[in-house]
């Protein structure tokens, strides 16, 4: 009989219980606005600098020597790029290891670059059909024996520490240097109207996405090193962990960018690999902590996460029972 007059009793106030109309749609839109709102209005105080991007163009526009200096040394066999190494060249210039350590050259030359055909003489065997001083110029560098060619290089590459930008054209004092005068020139114009990019994209494939070439043409130079150094994005400047200009960047970096600024690695050749073994390293300690015998004490030790959870620790030390037990029902 009590049990029934219970029944009866919830059933009536459930029944008399008041309800709040809701209205689902209408608070996920106000929500949806609310978001985009706070979106824009953060993206737009705080979102990355839009930076435009880095071109061949404008690198010989504005820094035309340097460009032709860096085309130089391309044809000469003498830039980073020609003596790289795997993946791009058989060299050894930029290679890393760590004593016989060197994953960099397992998969071998898998990128194949040529510098001083690939940067200048194609560019200008292209440009050479409608342009009768260039294959003349181009026919005259090819004909000519090495060391010749050397001479040449060797005599325009010293007059190029004096020279001048002048016009769109960059002026060397008087000297032997073969053709090289007239195929820097028209390089030059090639770069300076854009042609290069394009020249430099192409992959064979429909997609002309592969920057390599460009990158590592530019890289030889000084121009794009001092545009990362103004922006504080060199190694040395932790650039790992910036954005161009005075944005915050990706601050979960900082430990990789710290290894770049202590020894051994902020002296060592092969700091890029370094840092990615002590890297590999540490993330393998941290998941096998659980099993080292004294890394897995020294929370036991230093009981740093009972200063965390001492509310915890406090009500079960009291007997008020643990948040297993609660969930229990006791």
């Amino acid at each position: 009989m009590t049990g029934t007059s219970s029944s009866a009793a919830w059933s009536g106030a459930a029944v008399s219980r008041r309800t709040v109309p809701y209205d689902l749609v209408r608070e996920l839109v106000l929500a949806l606005i609310g978001s985009a709102a706070l979106i824009a209005i953060l993206a737009a105080v705080l979102s990355s600098p839009d930076v435009p991007p880095l071109t061949i163009q404008a690198w010989a526009q504005h820094d035309p020597v340097d460009f032709v200096t860096t085309a130089v040394d391309e044809l000469a066999g003498q830039s980073m790029s020609a003596a790289y190494g795997p993946p791009y060249t058989h060299g050894d210039g930029s290679v890393q290891s760590i004593g016989p350590f060197s994953p960099q050259t397992w998969a071998g030359v898998r990128i194949p670059v040529d510098p001083a055909r690939d940067f200048v003489l194609a560019p200008l065997s292209d440009a050479a059909p409608g342009n009768p001083t260039v294959g003349s110029a181009l026919a005259q560098y090819d004909a000519a024996s090495a060391s010749q060619q050397s001479a040449w290089l060797d005599a325009y590459s010293k007059a190029l520490g004096s020279a001048q930008a002048s016009d769109g054209h960059v002026v060397v004092a008087a000297g032997n240097y073969g053709p090289l005068p007239q195929m820097m020139d028209a390089l030059l114009a090639i770069a300076r109207t854009g042609g290069m990019d394009g020249l430099l994209l192409r992959s064979g494939r429909f997609y002309q996405t592969d920057f390599t070439r460009p990158l590592l043409f530019m890289g030889d130079g000084t121009y794009l090193a001092g545009l990362a150094q103004e922006a504080h994005l060199l190694g040395n400047q932790w650039g790992m962990m910036n954005e161009t200009g005075s944005y915050p960047g990706q601050s979960w970096l900082w430990l990789y960018t710290l290894l770049y600024q202590i020894p051994p690695f902020n002296t060592s050749a092969s700091a890029d690999l370094g840092v990615v073994v002590t890297m590999g390293v540490l993330t393998l300690l941290l998941i096998l902590v659980p099993y080292i015998p004294i890394l897995r004490d020294i929370p036991r030790w230093i009981p740093v996460h009972r200063l965390i959870w001492r509310r915890w620790y406090r009500e079960y030390a009291r007997g008020a029972g643990s948040p297993r037990a609660r969930s229990h029902g006791a």
